[in-house]
């Protein structure tokens, strides 16, 4: 399965490579939302610096949303800063009397904690975007480019699908719903493959493996370095007295040798630019034409090596 991905987020780039068009719409509603209804919406740093640009589209309307929001998350992990490290100076003056497994672990749980609240603190005040802020994890937000009245369009939706007429429940019960493998395309994602198809474009994947007995978190990146086009499919959910959700899953199929050598059964699907639309447009009656999409992928070699 794709456990990460390392987004292009830049519009930019949407824009100049494939004429991509944002959706201001949605966009905002995802930022006023989380602003002002407080949604979990997890979304890169390098998303929201996009829009902290003046001369991004929508800018005016979305900037004021990111930066209430984070003047409010800032406050949150402020908090939490000084109550971690009042645990951490009680555990330590604790230790100078007696050496406990209590204290111990009081001493750790806090100076990690410490460290975290700190590196998101620094993320708020980031103006220029660093790798991890490029990055996604399942139930995070990305830009998913789709096809919508015959225009390549920009939507923020969650790395993890709830496909429609699913109950909300559904995103528990099946938590590993950010990845669809091909060969249940026609099983469990029949209400999607031939019918919503995205596209997320990305730089670089992340898996989990066993190494020596321990799990470990592996990068691989195309060689020669590239972006790619990584299939996906998608749901737009509704439910009577919820808000509607965007959501989309990578799809996934058996690994190039060098990324099974590596220790991953499973691998992301790049498609060629010349696909982009066949692939957005699908005919759920001709299914033979999307599978056909599928094989004849990007064909890079995956470098890897230990994730930061």
């Amino acid at each position: 399965m794709c456990y990460s991905a390392q987004i292009q987020a830049a519009y930019n780039r949407f824009v100049r490579q494939f004429g991509a068009v944002l959706s201001v719409r949605d966009f905002h509603e995802l930022f006023r939302r989380r602003a002002e209804e407080g949604l979990a919406a997890r979304v890169p740093r390098a998303i929201e610096l996009l829009f902290l640009q003046p001369e991004t589209e929508g800018h005016a309307q979305i900037a004021p949303l990111i930066e209430a929001w984070s003047a409010s998350e800032a406050a949150r992990l402020e908090q939490e800063l000084f109550k971690q490290r009042r645990r951490l100076a009680d555990a330590e003056r604790a230790l100078q009397v007696k050496t406990t497994k209590a204290a111990t672990e009081s001493r750790r749980i806090a100076t990690d904690k410490v460290a975290w609240i700190l590196d998101k603190l620094a993320a708020l005040k980031r103006t220029v975007p660093v790798a991890d802020d490029e990055r996604i994890y399942p139930g995070w937000y990305a830009p998913v480019m789709v096809r919508e009245g015959g225009a390549r369009i920009i939507k923020p939706m969650r790395y993890q699908c709830r496909p429609a007429g699913k109950p909300a429940s559904h995103d528990r019960q099946f938590p590993g719903t950010y990845n669809a493998r091909r060969d249940n395309l026609e099983g469990y994602w029949r209400g999607q493959f031939g019918r919503t198809h995205g596209l997320m474009v990305a730089h670089a994947f992340f898996e989990n493996v066993q190494r020596d007995g321990a799990n470990v978190v592996l990068e691989f990146s195309p060689r020669p370095q590239q972006d790619m086009l990584v299939a996906c499919l998608w749901s737009q959910w509704r439910a009577p007295g919820e808000a509607e959700l965007l959501s989309f899953a990578a799809i996934t199929d058996e690994p190039p040798p060098e990324v099974a050598a590596a220790g991953h059964d499973r691998c992301i699907v790049p498609i060629k630019p010349e696909h982009i639309d066949a692939w957005l447009e699908p005919d759920a009656s001709a299914l033979p034409a999307q599978y056909a999409i599928l094989d004849d992928r990007e064909r890079p070699y995956y470098e890897h090596r230990l994730a930061a």
